[in-house]
C-alpha cells in the first residue's frame, strides 16, 4: 500500500470512530472532499472534538479551510466546535455561511438549522430558536 492509500483509510477509519462524539455529524451523502489534506485534516479535528480538545479541533478546521473555503462541510464542523465552546454568536454566523455554501443539500442544510437553533436558545432568542428548528424539519 501507498502512503496516500494507508493516510486515507486511517482517515476514514478516524472519522466512523469518531462517529458517536457530542460534535457528531450526520451522515454524509457524498465524499467530504476529494482533497487528501482536508479529509485528513477533518478526520483529525473529530478527533480533538471528541477528546475535547476544541481549540486543536478548531485550529485544524481552519487549515482546511485555508485550503477549501467554499466546502460548506467544514464550515459546518467550525460552527459545532464553536457552539462547544460557548461561541453561540459566531456558531450561529458559520452554519448560515454553511447553508449559504451548501445550498441544496437538505441533508447539510437541516443539520445547520439545528445548530442555529441551540446557538440562539443558549443566547435566549426563543422565538429564533423555534424558527430555526422548524426549518430543520
Amino acid at each position: 500500500m501507498t502512503k496516500t492509500t494507508i493516510l486515507r483509510w486511517a482517515c476514514i477509519t478516524v472519522v466512523l470512530l469518531t462517529g458517536c462524539t457530542a460534535l457528531q455529524s450526520p451522515p454524509q451523502q457524498t465524499e467530504p472532499s476529494a482533497n487528501n489534506a482536508v479529509v485528513a485534516l477533518l478526520g483529525k479535528a473529530r478527533l480533538q472534538g471528541e477528546q475535547g480538545r476544541l481549540p486543536e479541533a478548531s485550529a485544524s478546521l481552519e487549515r482546511a479551510l485555508r485550503i477549501e473555503p467554499r466546502n460548506p462541510l467544514l464550515w459546518q464542523e467550525l460552527a459545532r466546535v464553536r457552539l462547544a465552546q460557548g461561541q453561540y454568536r459566531q456558531a450561529e454566523n458559520l452554519a448560515v455561511k454553511s447553508n449559504t455554501l451548501g445550498y441544496g443539500n437538505s441533508v447539510l442544510c437541516r443539520e445547520n438549522w439545528r445548530i442555529i437553533g441551540q446557538a440562539r436558545t443558549r443566547l435566549g432568542d426563543l422565538q429564533g430558536a423555534r424558527e430555526a428548528f422548524s426549518k430543520a424539519e
